[in-house]
């Protein structure tokens, strides 16, 4: 391992301290064993947690999988988020993150242009996301 990049479990303990979780607070919340999570953390588990459970617990500490996984995202943060957006944000009490990641988000090539359009991404990713 080379200097300066903390292993994912590690990554994973400094955040959930930093919030003040404890390995139980986090494991409901994320819905994972603490067990794994113990391991995790302990740098014991021979692989890395697969894509749905670092975004549950990356969700459930409130930063991103590219955190946990020190790794920095090879996209553009958008520079401007549409007004059909802000509604629908504001509307479906989306986080900060949640809003700055359906900026990004383009469908057959453009952004949409209504509320119900951000609606139906938001349903989308969600429905792939929690399956």
């Amino acid at each position: 391992m080379e200097a300066g990049h903390a292993p994912v479990g590690e990554r994973i303990r400094q955040r959930r301290e930093e919030v003040g979780l404890t390995l139980s607070g986090l494991a409901e919340k994320a819905h994972v064993s603490k067990g794994y999570l113990w391991s995790l953390e302990k740098n014991e588990v021979t692989s890395r947690p697969s894509g749905e459970t670092l975004y549950r617990i990356a969700d459930a500490l409130g930063t991103s999988m590219s955190d946990l996984l020190g790794r920095t995202l090879l996209v553009d943060a958008p520079h401007e988020v549409p007004p059909s957006l802000e509604e629908f944000a504001k509307e479906a009490k989306l986080s900060e993150r949640d809003v700055r990641m359906l900026a990004g988000v383009n469908f057959r090539g453009q952004q949409p242009e209504d509320k119900a359009g951000w609606a139906f991404i938001w349903r989308a990713i969600k429905a792939s996301v929690d399956q």
